[in-house]
């Protein structure tokens, strides 16, 4: 099983702090048994980007929009895909 790095990189100047939080609690909560760290970094000029092992999985800048609510832990578990049970699941 692979222990996948997460970085959320979000705008301070724009508040984005609980976004990023958001996102981070997600994907914490149904796959902390897969991520071997999850790292927030505070940015500006508008950034949100959230990148898996080095991989661009989200980014506001590509999208033009923030992401919806749930949207980055569905993109991570299309990511790691069907074989990954979230966390608790057996």
């Amino acid at each position: 099983m692979a222990n996948h790095h997460i970085q959320i990189t979000y705008c301070v100047p724009g508040d984005y702090s609980s976004r990023a939080v958001g996102a981070a609690e997600d994907l914490l909560a149904n796959y902390q048994h897969v991520i071997e760290d999850l790292r927030l970094v505070t940015g500006e000029n508008g950034v949100f980007d959230v990148t898996v092992d080095d991989t661009a999985l989200y980014s506001k800048d590509e999208t033009g929009r923030h992401a919806e609510s749930g949207e980055v832990l569905a993109l991570f578990t299309a990511l790691v895909g069907p074989d990954v049970l979230r966390y608790g699941e057996e």
